[in-house]
C-alpha cells in the first residue's frame, strides 16, 4: 500500500480516526497581500495552467509559485519540497510520494523534522485526494515523533491549484475546513499557510 491507496473512510478506519468536518476552521485567519511578482504570475499562469488542465501544469504554475512565496516571506526559515519520497512505515501503507512538503527546518538537502504541512495537487477532485493527505499527514506525526520534535498540529491541503481545502490533525482528530477557497482569494490562503509556520518558527526561537 502507499498514501494514494487511502481514500477518507479507509484511512478513517485503518488509524481509528475522528472526523470533524463543521468547522470554518480560519475564519479569523489574517489575509496576507502577494508580492507584485506574486500577482504577475498568476495572471500570467492561471489561463495557461487551466488551459493546459492537467494536474502537472497545476502544479507547476499555480500551487509551487503560492508555497515558493510563503517560503520567501518566512526569509527562507522552512524548507519546501516538491514531489519526494516520504516512507515512514511501511506496514502500515505511510510510504509513496507527496506533492510537496513544508518542513519547520532550513534543512534543504532532505527532509527533517517538524513537517508541517502536507499538500496533494489534484486535478479536479479535491474530496478524493483528503484520504491520501490525511495518511501524509498521520505519516508525518509518526517522523516528528522518531526524530524527537513532535508538534501538537500537522496541516494539510488538497488543492487543484484554483480550489483549496485545508485541514489539521491533532492526534487521532482530522479536522477539515467546511470552506473552499479559490486563488482569487491568494491574500486568505497565504494567511492560512503562513500563520502555522510563523507560530511554530516563533516557538523554536524562545
Amino acid at each position: 500500500m502507499a498514501y494514494s491507496d487511502f481514500n477518507l473512510a479507509k484511512v478513517k478506519e485503518s488509524f481509528d480516526l475522528t472526523l470533524d468536518e463543521t468547522g470554518n476552521l480560519f475564519a479569523d485567519i489574517k489575509p496576507v497581500p502577494p508580492s507584485e511578482t506574486l500577482r504577475t504570475l498568476l495572471s500570467d499562469y492561471i489561463p495557461l495552467a487551466t488551459s493546459i488542465a492537467t494536474e502537472k501544469a497545476r502544479s507547476e504554475f499555480l500551487i509551487a509559485p503560492i508555497l515558493a512565496e510563503v517560503r520567501k516571506l518566512l526569509k527562507n526559515q522552512i524548507s519546501l519540497f516538491s514531489g519526494n519520497e516520504f516512507n515512514v512505515d511501511v506496514s502500515k501503507g505511510l510510504q509513496g510520494f507527496c506533492d510537496y512538503i513544508i518542513s519547520g527546518s532550513q534543512e534543504q538537502l532532505f527532509i527533517s523534522a517538524p513537517v508541517m504541512f502536507i499538500f496533494e495537487a489534484k486535478k479536479e477532485d479535491i474530496n478524493g485526494g483528503l484520504g491520501q493527505c490525511v495518511a501524509a499527514m498521520i505519516a508525518a506525526q509518526l517522523f516528528n515523533q522518531g526524530q524527537g520534535k513532535e508538534i501538537e498540529r500537522i496541516y494539510g491541503s488538497v488543492t487543484t491549484g484554483t480550489n483549496w481545502r485545508f485541514l489539521f490533525i491533532e492526534r487521532k482528530t482530522v479536522y477539515i475546513d467546511s470552506v473552499e477557497y479559490y486563488i482569487k482569494e491568494v491574500d486568505k490562503i497565504l494567511g492560512i499557510l503562513l500563520q502555522p509556520l510563523q507560530t511554530i518558527l516563533t516557538t523554536k526561537k524562545m
